[in-house]
């Protein structure tokens, strides 16, 4: 008789020979894991020890890694972020080097939930948690061309006191990421979510009623957009209006650029005029875009991933903190590569609340693109990067 290998030992045999190369773990824990794995089927859990990572080293302590926990969820280690003193998120910082992009070893994997980008991409973790104040789940989601999704602010608990960062999911699509949403937003007990009304329930799955409504923006009415990641988020739209899963809508989605009021708020000032102003712009302007259900389309970042020097004077967060400010949740799927072999992503972001239908429309819309290729396994394993 042939002895099957269980899902948290498969996992862990990977990332012992993928990650010396690419650096997405600051810790492992190999014992930890593969007992959590044997009580959650001994119980019966509904996760059965799904093998998940947790992002940095106080991730384990978050309320999605306990709600994962209690419903069968088996850590297997905590992710890379970007290491102390650093100006700049979009890098991480393993435990034994910086951490690489699994597509371009020479590019950056995104941050701040670096390694929970990589290891979901290379199978190092079936999904990942993570944290999102300026897109710091959805840049690397989008960069390592996996499924990634910030909640709506405050739906969830966040340590962040200035209220832009909000708890969110790695996957490798759509579809593998609703154990978190299920598990994370729902049920019961000492540990529940905060009681913010979502508006369909995820089991049995959210019916659609195609095609969905939806406004398409390169750039918002601010952002500079490399043209190449414009033309492949631009082809992804188009495929999804030729396959009926879309129709667009005559609405211009020209925000206000929100940077100065991003970096007010995060330096405590958020009663800033100038800060208030366009906020309240923005936020109306947003809610009329994303009236009568409809979503808002546009790349996730102006950029393709940027080298480890870091990404200069260019916002790679231009297009993602926005959502941020106003609270909304929104979602990076993979689109496409640009010709040198960089993902790109297509983000997508719907009312405050309306979590559970954006994961819906995420997974339709997924079903209308090819599907998003695995990334390919590094060299053999050294210090390439470091």
């Amino acid at each position: 008789m042939t002895r099957t290998t269980s899902a948290v030992a498969r996992t862990l045999e990977r990332i012992g020979r993928l990650d010396p190369a690419l650096h997405a773990f600051i810790e492992v824990w190999p014992d930890e894991a593969l007992a959590r794995e044997r009580e959650a089927v001994a119980r019966r859990l509904p996760l059965g020890g799904l093998p998940f990572a947790v992002k940095g080293p106080s991730g384990i302590r978050s309320f999605a890694a306990r709600r994962l926990i209690a419903a069968g969820g088996s850590p297997v280690g905590a992710t890379s972020v970007p290491g102390p003193g650093t100006h700049w998120q979009t890098w991480g910082l393993g435990a034994h080097g910086r951490t690489v992009n699994p597509w371009r070893a020479d590019r950056t994997p995104g941050g701040s939930s670096a390694g929970s980008a990589v290891a979901v991409a290379t199978g190092m973790a079936e999904l990942a948690t993570g944290s999102d104040g300026a897109g710091s789940v959805r840049i690397p989601a989008a960069w390592c061309g996996v499924f990634g999704l910030k909640t709506t602010n405050g739906l969830l608990p966040s340590p962040d006191r200035s209220g832009l960062a909000s708890a969110g999911v790695l996957a490798r699509s759509a579809a593998a990421a609703e154990p978190y949403l299920r598990h994370v937003l729902g049920g019961g007990g000492p540990d529940a979510a905060p009681a913010l009304p979502l508006p369909l329930p995820l089991s049995p799955p959210v019916p659609l009623s195609l095609p969905l409504p939806a406004v398409y923006s390169e750039d918002l009415g601010f952002a500079a957009v490399d043209p190449e990641v414009a033309a492949v988020v631009r082809a992804a739209v188009d495929r999804l209006v030729a396959a009926g899963t879309v129709r667009l809508l005559g609405r211009d989605a020209a925000l206000l650029d929100p940077v100065g009021a991003w970096t007010a708020v995060r330096g405590g000032s958020p009663d800033d005029p100038e800060a208030v102003r366009v906020r309240r712009t923005n936020d109306e302007r947003l809610d009329a875009l994303l009236a009568g259900g409809a979503l808002l389309l546009t790349p996730v970042t102006p950029n393709r991933p940027h080298g480890h020097e870091g990404p200069g004077d260019l916002y790679s967060t231009a297009l993602t903190w926005a959502f941020n400010l106003s609270g909304h949740p929104a979602a990076s799927l993979p689109a496409g590569f640009t010709g040198d072999g960089c993902p790109v992503g297509l983000q997508l972001a719907a009312a405050r609340g309306a979590d559970v239908r954006l994961l819906a429309a995420a997974r339709a819309v997924e079903d209308a693109l090819p599907a998003a290729p695995a990334a390919p396994a590094p060299p053999a394993a050294g210090r390439a990067a470091g």
